[in-house]
Formats: C-alpha cells, sequence, structure tokens
C-alpha cells in the first residue's frame, strides 16, 4: 500500500525507491507483492518521504542557505533548526548522498564533484555552509600522508584545494554569510601558513568580516571534539563567535546517555530482544559488535607495546559514566577510540551505529531518529566525518539574528 501511494503521489517511482534503499527494483516489486519483508527502517525512510510530501509547504523560511561538502547533512540539519532553508546541495561520496537524501527528501538533487559545478548554476543563497575536508589539515592526516611521502594541506591537489572552491563562489554570489568547520589543527597546520592564507583570501580579497572559535563538541554530547568554525559577515558586524555562549565541555552528558537501554524497543540488528524473558529488559546489543578474542587481544597487545617504547597509542575503554575520545572515520576498522566496557566478563564492545548517530547529537528527538540506511561500515565513517549537531544549532542561533539584520540592508 505504502508503494503505491508513494507512486500515486508522484514522490518516488520504483527506479528511485531502490537508488536510495540501495536495493533493486526487483526487490522492491517483491516487497510490494508480500513475498519478503523490508527492513523497518527502509519502511521508515519511505514513510518518512511520504510524509515530507504532505507536510505543509506554506512555512516562510528566515533565510536561505547551500550545503557543500555535505556529508550526511549535520550542518544542514542546525540551520534549518534555525528556520533556514536549504536550496542547494554538494557532496561527492554516493553513499552520503543516500544516507543524506533519506533524511532530507529535497525538491533539489544533490550535485557531485564540486569542482565541476559553475557558480552560476548555484541558486541564489543568503548564507553559504562548508564543511570542507579536513583530512590534509587534520594531525593523522598530516602525520599519514608524511609518511608516505604525499603532500598534505593545500599542496594535496585531491582535498586541500577544494577550498578554493567555496572562494569561487562566495566571490560571485557574495551570500550575506557563510559558516566553515574544520578541524581544530586547521589553525596551526603549517606553522600557520594555511590558516593566515583562508583569513587572508576572506578578508582581503572577498572583503567579508571574520570570527572563529574552537569548540570542544563534549559540552553537548559524551566525546571529546574539538573543531574550529570561521564565521564571516559581508557587511561589518558587531557579531563575535567567541561571545557565543557554548556549553561547558568539563560538564556535558556521559555515555550513559547514549548507549543503548534495556527498555529500548528492539531496532533491527543494532539490538535484539533478549533471548530469556526478562522483566523490564526489551532488547539487548547484538553480539556481533563484541570484539571477537582475537582482535581484543591483539589491542591489548598493540597497547602494551607502544606503553612501553613511551607512546600514548592504544584503545579508549570506557564505561557508561565516562565521556570518551572522538569518533574517527577509521572506527569501522576495529572501534579501538571507543570501546565499551561490558559486565560479565565478555569483551569490550564497539558503538552500534545508532549509538554512533547519538554521539554526534543527530538523534534529539528519539520519535524522529536518524535513518540510516547503509552498512555498519559505511555508517561508521559517515558520522566519524561529521558534526556534532548541537554545537551548530548554538552557532546557527547566535548568527540568526545578524544574518536577517543584514538582509534587511540589502
Amino acid at each position: 500500500m505504502l508503494f503505491k501511494e508513494l507512486r500515486e503521489l508522484n514522490v518516488l517511482s520504483v527506479e528511485e525507491a531502490a537508488e536510495i534503499l540501495g536495493v533493486t527494483a526487483k526487490t522492491i516489486y517483491r516487497w510490494e507483492n508480500g513475498e519478503i519483508e523490508p527492513r523497518k527502517a527502509f519502511l521508515r525512510l519511505l514513510e518518512e518521504r511520504l510524509n515530507y510530501r504532505k507536510k505543509p509547504k506554506d512555512i516562510i523560511p528566515d533565510f536561505t542557505f547551500i550545503d557543500l561538502f555535505a556529508g550526511i547533512g549535520g550542518i544542514r540539519k542546525g540551520f534549518e533548526a534555525a528556520n533556514g532553508k536549504c536550496v542547494f546541495t554538494s557532496e561527492w561520496d554516493k553513499y552520503a548522498q543516500r544516507t543524506y537524501r533519506a533524511n532530507f527528501p529535497d525538491d533539489h538533487e544533490i550535485k557531485g564533484d564540486i569542482t565541476k559545478v559553475k557558480a552560476e548554476d548555484i541558486p541564489t543563497h543568503d548564507v553559504l555552509l562548508a564543511g570542507f575536508p579536513c583530512q590534509p589539515f587534520s594531525i593523522a592526516g598530516v602525520s599519514k600522508n608524511n609518511s608516505l611521502g604525499r603532500a598534505h594541506g593545500f599542496m594535496n591537489k585531491a582535498q586541500g584545494t577544494l577550498f578554493f572552491d567555496i572562494l569561487r563562489i562566495l566571490k560571485y554570489h557574495k551570500p550575506a554569510a557563510f559558516l566553515l568547520e574544520n578541524v581544530k589543527n586547521l589553525q596551526s597546520h603549517n606553522k600557520g601558513d594555511t590558516f593566515k592564507t583562508i583569513v587572508g583570501a576572506l578578508e582581503n580579497e572577498l572583503g567579508y568580516s571574520l570570527s572563529w572559535v574552537i569548540v570542544d563538541g563534549k559540552g553537548y554530547v559524551p566525546q571529546h571534539r574539538e573543531r574550529i568554525y570561521i564565521v564571516g559577515f559581508r557587511e561589518k558586524t558587531d557579531f563575535d563567535l567567541k561571545e557565543c555562549k557554548f556549553a561547558d565541555p568539563t560538564k556535558g552528558p556521559t555515555l550513559d546517555t547514549i548507549l543503548h537501554s534495556p527498555d529500548e524497543t528492539p531496532e533491527e540488528h543494532y539490538t535484539l530482544k533478549p533471548q530469556k524473558k526478562t522483566a523490564n529488559i526489551k532488547n539487548v546489543v547484538n553480539d556481533k559488535y563484541t570484539l571477537s578474542d582475537k582482535l581484543w587481544n591483539y589491542l591489548q597487545d598493540y597497547a602494551k607495546k607502544h606503553k612501553e617504547k613511551g607512546n600514548g597509542f592504544g584503545f579508549g575503554l570506557n564505561n557508561p559514566k565516562e565521556k570518551a575520545r572522538t569518533l574517527s572515520a577509521r572506527y569501522y576498522k576495529d572501534g579501538s577510540e571507543i570501546l565499551i566496557s561490558q559486565d560479565n566478563g565478555k569483551n569490550p564492545r564497539r558503538l552500534t551505529p545508532r549509538e554512533c548517530a547519538r554521539i554526534m547529537g543527530f538523534d534529539d528527538n528519539k520519535e524522529m531518529q536518524m535513518i540510516i540506511p547503509v552498512s555498519d561500515t559505511r555508517a561508521y565513517q559517515q558520522f566519524g566525518n561529521s558534526v556534532v549537531v548541537p554545537v551548530i544549532k548554538q552557532i546557527a542561533t547566535y548568527m540568526k539574528p545578524f544574518i536577517i539584520q543584514q538582509l534587511k540592508k540589502a
């Protein structure tokens, strides 16, 4: 019935649904005919599409924005909370596109390689948002590229120079404001020369008034995650990002706020119904997230070896009342940076993708959880590359009156 209604309202064709869900059209038809049962997450994705099509369109946004290097939409989510409307999206990774489409069923397509998009083909907008690739500037990225004899920073032709695509779009459209996000190390990369280049281009070449700050997301979520946020306004303003009242990183939530709780309704393959019926326990975390003896022994031996050498490399083992290290895109490999201790002598476990969504601040409304239509491996990569959504919401809320003020002057 759901598939028929989607087609009748011209919301999704079978082919479009198959592309978004990562299945074949034949599988869609088998679901419709009742031959096989679709995953609940897939049904919810399609229901969201239908609800989006039916919801009122008369809500007037306070400003418009474009979402560059969009990933899975963390920055967009924060600015939509401030009543902004996205009018253009660019993200090159097809799996990130799938997650983005699932959660933001737009009336505009996602453009891929931004280097191939002409500035004049991008809609007029009030704010430019960009979490441009951070690997060329991150500590881990610099170390890896150095060890392999590769260039980093702006010399990394594949990713570092994507910043100049931001410049050409800003130069052409001259939006009222922008927000750029990157790793903390951007400010110190190449002895500060990289950051000086960025600031010089934005201030001197384009004439924007800049403000920036490094924020640790652990005031909002239970992980240490420092990122630099750069805000620019076309006209001079009293805006100062350092005056934004961010949550105290010495306080904030602990891991127990994002871990699966026993009274949750089981969700697909992340959690399962317990084999033995027990009062108040509706689910248990799937054992596939528990480390094997082989991997756990390897991580312990690896940590011991580096400790003897005086290095700090090793796994991060946490109990539910602690905060974790930074979730990274390599989490799918072994989960070593954030491991959760378990009772009864069990090996520690990784976070599930649902817990990763929570530790990044996506699931602020448990009734409207983020749809995760990709494999665990892809999900770990996507969340590890994303932003702490509540931090973005805080920035968007702080920017909003200044954005509106500048739009009134235009």
